[in-house]
């Protein structure tokens, strides 16, 4: 499920959140990614927050970060007494801790007059590289570093189980060693960017060049995602981290147009809350593909 589907830390209006999935593989449930608004999706899902068990952060941007810690603050509070894995890259642990930190008066409290276990005694923070990350009750996640300068710590996520594969491509330019990472998933979950939409988010944040420089050199346009995509010849490619989620200008017609360019296959464009199936059927919450 696609909790929240944009790019970019900001909020407006009716608009989408940003980054954030619940992948469920395997009998496994899996959080890629908590920004801000993950606990209140994963609350609405149907999700009791004390099953939580494994989180990946794929790089420490805060549309990808920022509600890491609140998220298993909130599931304790909610009666999580069950271990949680935390996996991300270098400085994970450190946001982990300073978190604690900064909590602790809270955490002190509920400890003595809650009862409630250490929190800080339940969460284990793994760093990881590229390569193997995981191989646990047939769940296996490997990694690769991706190019989201200045970021050098970004990675793509490939979860399988059973034989069935899902690979998110984390934030990233137009970056041809994914093709080969993501050879035959039955999912990727690409970012995608419209051109012609970006002046207009540029001129909406007031950033100007920087904004307009970084967006060029870090992530991917959406018929870029569809080459992706294409040359790992996957079943179905889902278009995330959308930039710009929220012009009204834009809609689903136009992602569809700029990926069908290059990709031929099953297409979904995403949307928080939006559902899409591992078997590659319909999603249960009314999944629309072009």
């Amino acid at each position: 499920m696609l909790l929240g589907s944009k790019g970019g830390p900001a909020l407006r209006p009716g608009g989408p959140w940003p980054s954030s999935s619940l992948l469920e593989l395997g009998g496994r449930i899996v959080v890629v990614d908590c920004g801000l608004g993950v606990t209140r999706g994963l609350v609405d899902a149907g999700m009791s927050l004390r099953a939580l068990e494994l989180i990946f952060v794929t790089h420490l941007h805060s549309d990808h970060v920022l509600e890491l810690g609140p998220l298993i603050h909130t599931a304790w509070t909610a009666g999580l007494a069950t271990p949680v894995t935390v996996f991300g890259p270098s400085g994970t642990g450190h946001y982990w801790q300073r978190f604690c930190q900064a909590m602790e008066f809270d955490i002190e409290i509920r400890i003595v007059d809650e009862g409630r276990p250490d929190i800080r005694d339940l969460v284990t923070v793994t760093e990881f590289g590229e390569g193997a990350v995981l191989d646990e009750r047939g769940l296996v996640v490997t990694a690769l570093r991706v190019d989201h300068p200045p970021v050098t710590d970004c990675f793509a996520l490939r979860f399988e189980h059973g034989g069935g594969s899902v690979v998110f491509s984390a934030d990233t330019a137009f970056f041809p060693p994914l093709a080969d990472f993501a050879r035959g998933a039955d999912i990727l979950v690409h970012e995608a960017m419209l051109e012609e939409g970006v002046e207009r988010l540029v001129a909406r944040t007031g950033n100007g060049a920087r904004l307009r420089e970084h967006l060029f050199a870090s992530h991917s346009l959406a018929g870029e995602a569809g080459r992706i995509a294409s040359d790992a010849g996957v079943r179905r490619l889902v278009l995330n981290h959308l930039i710009p989620a929220d012009d009204p200008e834009i809609g689903e017609a136009d992602w569809a147009a700029a990926v069908r360019k290059t990709w031929s296959g099953d297409l979904t464009i995403a949307r928080d809350g939006l559902v899409v199936q591992l078997d590659g059927a319909k999603a249960a919450r009314g999944e629309e593909t072009a």
